[in-house]
């Protein structure tokens, strides 16, 4: 069962994509995830790059996030991720596109849309971040205050720096850990 956790659609129940394909995040890890980056947000655009359900998405939008870009190539997730942009009466805030992370990527920078989260979460077997992070950077879709969360097997051990981005925190959850990048100008913000 996935829910909203926190914020201005808590408790409304999501649609899982069904069959295995899709491994959806938890609920323990989710709100970890969230207090490690937020817990809420002042606005700003974010982009789910691999969204299966949308529930990280969702959330983002719940607790402060004004519009999300959903991207996946599976035709089932991205009927799921209409359905429960419906549910959380998100249809305006929720724009949903069946296309690749690279291919979404592109679309935001020919839109000229930055990007101050950036939630990265593919299926372990198929985990390009630091591919992804690289081409998130020279795309320039990212803004000084960028957070960038990957989601990936704790067996994966990505480097500490990609471009100019630094590996801020990381916690682990059983086969799954949570990895936060952001730019050094964030980290002193964050400190200052």
């Amino acid at each position: 069962m996935m829910r909203i956790i926190a914020g201005s659609r808590k408790g409304i129940r999501l649609k899982a994509v069904p069959g295995s394909e899709t491994r959806p995040t938890s609920d323990r890890v989710k709100e970890a995830l969230f207090q490690m980056i937020g817990p809420y947000f002042q606005g700003g655009t974010g982009v789910d790059l691999y969204a299966g359900s949308g529930a990280l998405g969702m959330e983002a939008l719940s607790r402060g996030i004004d519009e999300m870009y959903f991207s996946d190539t599976s035709g089932a997730a991205i009927k799921v991720i209409r359905e429960n942009a419906r549910k959380c009466h998100f249809e305006g805030q929720a724009h949903i596109y069946k296309q690749g992370a690279v291919r979404m990527a592109k679309k935001l920078l020919h839109e000229k849309r930055k990007c101050s989260l950036i939630l990265l979460d593919p299926p372990y077997k198929q985990q390009q971040l630091e591919r992804d992070i690289t081409l998130i950077q020279d795309l320039e879709i990212v803004t000084p205050e960028t957070v960038i969360v990957a989601e990936h097997a704790s067996s994966l051990n990505l480097a500490q720096e990609i471009g100019n981005f630094s590996k801020s925190r990381t916690k682990t959850f059983g086969d799954t850990q949570i990895s936060i990048f952001t730019t050094p100008n964030m980290e002193r913000n964050e400190q200052g």
